[in-house]
């Protein structure tokens, strides 16, 4: 007569030899593995940035902002939170103010593109850029090429009617204070030279009007 006692030590035993086996009768029974994917293809891009033609052969995922710095090296426009809510990135694209981080460059091709190192240079400053320099717009300095970039843009709008929030005339959009506070809004000082930037800002407008 046969015994169904089942001691403590065979049944740890014949778990142990169960683990065992498992993985060698998957590994027989599996599909065979699918080849390696290739690398994400890349997609020519051509742009016009400060003036110049560029060919660029990009991942279509890379933002704007990361093929001007990686890929052209012009790092003066600043990666700061990388979610489009501090305004450091800003540049000017077909005349209009964006935040590079947002778009990808693939969505630009044949564009023209402005950085703050097309605006102007050490030895020919814009008059925005001088601007700041005078009434000491900027601390840390991070911000400043998108304040720069931003404010230049913010002058065309009232220059071309476009209305803000705070505009109370939509037919005769004038420069004010408060149209200025209003439209530099998505550009983040830390520093807080707020005033100093509006005045900046005020001082070009001035100018400009002469």
């Amino acid at each position: 007569m046969t015994s169904d006692h089942v001691t403590r030590r065979g049944l740890f035993q014949g778990g142990a030899a169960l683990a065992a086996a498992a993985p060698l009768a998957t590994q027989a029974n599996a599909a065979p593995s699918a080849p390696a994917k290739r690398g994400t293809p890349m997609t020519p891009v051509e742009l016009t940035v400060n003036g110049r033609e560029v060919h660029l052969q990009l991942d279509p995922r890379t933002s704007l902002l990361d093929a001007l710095r990686e890929h052209l090296k012009l790092t003066g426009t600043k990666k700061g939170c990388d979610h489009g809510q501090c305004g450091a990135c800003t540049v000017i694209v077909e005349g209009r103010r964006i935040n590079s981080c947002l778009t990808l460059a693939v969505m630009h091709d044949g564009e023209q593109v402005t950085t703050i190192e097309g605006l102007g240079t050490p030895e020919a400053l814009h008059p925005m850029q001088k601007a700041f320099v005078v009434h000491d717009g900027y601390q840390c300095g991070y911000c400043t090429p998108g304040q720069i970039c931003s404010a230049v843009s913010v002058l065309e709008e009232i220059k071309a009617g476009v209305p803000s929030h705070v505009t109370e005339n939509l037919d005769r959009v004038a420069f004010s204070e408060d149209e200025v506070r209003e439209r530099m809004s998505g550009n983040i000082c830390r520093c807080a030279a707020y005033s100093n930037i509006i005045a900046a800002i005020s001082d070009v407008a001035g100018e400009s009007k002469a």
